[in-house]
C-alpha cells in the first residue's frame, strides 16, 4: 500500500527555494527529451523562450501583461482556497467582471478619462463579487458545495458573454462598423478610458498590475495580521470550534467568496481596460485565465506575496509560447513543453510538503487491528500452575 504522508515540520527542512529549483532543473531534462525525440535543438529552444520572455525589445513588458490577470486570478484562488473554500468559478467571475466593466465604460464615454477609470474597475469588480456570492451564499445557507456551483456559473457566464456579442444585438456589439458587419465584434470603449501605463526603464507596466502587487500585499498583511484573517484560520481548521467560539461563519464564508470574486472581476476589467478595450469573449475562453489561475495559486502554496512570482512565472511561459509558435514548431508542442514546466513545479511543491509511505499488507496470521487477542476470560495453564492462588474470573450473571 502507498500512501502520502504530510511531512512534519523541521528546521532541517530545505529551503524553500530548492524544490522549484530541482523541479525546472527536471522539467528541462524532460523537454529536451521531447524536444529531441520531435527533431529540434533543445539548446536553441530555451534560448529562443528565454528571449521571447525577457531580452528581446519588449518582451518583459508583454510578459507582465500576461501575467496581470494571472495575479489577479491567483489571488481570487489564494484566498478561497485558505479558508478551504473552493471556488472554481474564477474563469465566469472574470467574465461577469469583463461584461461589467465593459458596459460601464460604454456608458460613460465622453466623460473625463479619471471616471471611466473608475467605473469601469468599479464596475468590474462588482461584476465578480455579485457572481461568486451565488456559491457563497449557498454554501453558506444551503451547505451546498461551492465546487459544483461555481463550476456550473462559468457555463452559464462564458455563454452569456458569447450571446452578448454573436447572438443579439445587445448594448455591447458593434454592428455599425464595416469590420463588425464581417464579423461579430463588441464595441470600443472610449479612448480617455483605456487604463495608463507607466514606463520604467523601457518597461512598460500596466495599471492592472501595479493595482494587483498592492492588493497582494494587502491582502498579505490582511490575513497574516489582522482580525479578520484570525478568524479566517479558526474557521477553516475547525468550523465548529469557530461556533462555538461565537465566529460568525456564515457571513465569513459568504464574506471571503465575496473578496475572491472581487479579484477575479477585477483581472476581467483588467482585460478590457489594459489589453482588449472592448468585450471580447472568444479572446476570454480561449485563454482560460480563471482555470490557470488556480495552478498559480498552488504554485504559490496559497500565499499571496508568493503568487506574484508564480504568476510572473505563467506569464513569461505564455509569453514564450506566443513566440515559438510557427509551422516548425506547431501549437501541440507549445503545449506539451508548457505542461511539462508546470508539471514538474506543481509535483516538486507536493513533494516538498508529503512523503511517500509503501506499507506492506498485513498477514494473515495476524490479528486484525482493534481485535483482542483472546476473548476468552480464562487464564492460561501454565500460569495457573506457576500461582496456584490464580482462579479464573466467574461469568457474570444476569440480573433478574
Amino acid at each position: 500500500m502507498i500512501r502520502f504522508e504530510r511531512r512534519p515540520d523541521s528546521p532541517r527542512r530545505p529551503a524553500a527555494s530548492v524544490p522549484p529549483a530541482v523541479a525546472l532543473t527536471a522539467s528541462a531534462v524532460l523537454v529536451g527529451c521531447v524536444l529531441l525525440a520531435t527533431g529540434h535543438d533543445p539548446i536553441h529552444t530555451y534560448r529562443s523562450m528565454i528571449q521571447a520572455a525577457f531580452t528581446d525589445p519588449g518582451a518583459f513588458s508583454a510578459t507582465l501583461l500576461n501575467a496581470t490577470p494571472l495575479l489577479f486570478t491567483g489571488l481570487c484562488a489564494a484566498v478561497a482556497f485558505r479558508m478551504r473554500l473552493y471556488n472554481i468559478g474564477g474563469e465566469g467571475q472574470l467574465y461577469m467582471g469583463a461584461v461589467a466593466a465593459a458596459g460601464a465604460g460604454l456608458a460613460l464615454g465622453g466623460r473625463p478619462g479619471p471616471l471611466i477609470l473608475a467605473g469601469t474597475i468599479t464596475a468590474g469588480v462588482l461584476g465578480g463579487a455579485l457572481w461568486a456570492a451565488i456559491p457563497g451564499v449557498l454554501r453558506a445557507c444551503l451547505n451546498a458545495n461551492e465546487i459544483l456551483t461555481s463550476l456550473m456559473l462559468n457555463y452559464v457566464s462564458g455563454l452569456l458573454a458569447y450571446y452578448l456579442i454573436f447572438d443579439s444585438r445587445s448594448y455591447w456589439r458593434d454592428v455599425t462598423s464595416t469590420s463588425a458587419s464581417v464579423f461579430p465584434q463588441g464595441k470600443t470603449i472610449d479612448t480617455a478610458g483605456w487604463w495608463p501605463q507607466v514606463t520604467l526603464g523601457g518597461t512598460v507596466l500596466p495599471l492592472g498590475l501595479l493595482v494587483g502587487l498592492g492588493a497582494a500585499i494587502a491582502l498579505f498583511g490582511t490575513l497574516r495580521w489582522t482580525r479578520f484573517g484570525f478568524q479566517l484560520r479558526v474557521i477553516s481548521d475547525s468550523p465548529e470550534a469557530g461556533r462555538y467560539a461565537g465566529l460568525r461563519t456564515t457571513r465569513t464564508i459568504v464574506v471571503v467568496m465575496l473578496l475572491s470574486g472581487a479579484f477575479a472581476g477585477f483581472a476581467g476589467a483588467s482585460q478590457v481596460g489594459d489589453f482588449s478595450h472592448t468585450l471580447d469573449p472568444q479572446g476570454l475562453q480561449d485563454a482560460s485565465l480563471g482555470y490557470t489561475g488556480i495552478a498559480v495559486a498552488a504554485l504559490g502554496r496559497f500565499n499571496p506575496v508568493a503568487v506574484i512570482g508564480s504568476s510572473l512565472l505563467f506569464g513569461a511561459l505564455t509569453n514564450a509560447g506566443f513566440k515559438l509558435q510557427g509551422s516548425a514548431f506547431p501549437q501541440g508542442l507549445v503545449g506539451i513543453t508548457q505542461g511539462i514546466v508546470l508539471f514538474c513545479l506543481l509535483s516538486a511543491e507536493l513533494l516538498a510538503r508529503y512523503r511517500i509511505r509503501r506499507r506492506r499488507p498485513a498477514d494473515s496470521s495476524d490479528p486484525e487491528p482493534g481485535t483482542a487477542q483472546s476473548a476468552s476470560p480464562e487464564l492460561p495453564a501454565e500460569s495457573q500452575k506457576q500461582n496456584p492462588d490464580i482462579r479464573p474470573l466467574p461469568e457474570p450473571t444476569a440480573k433478574p
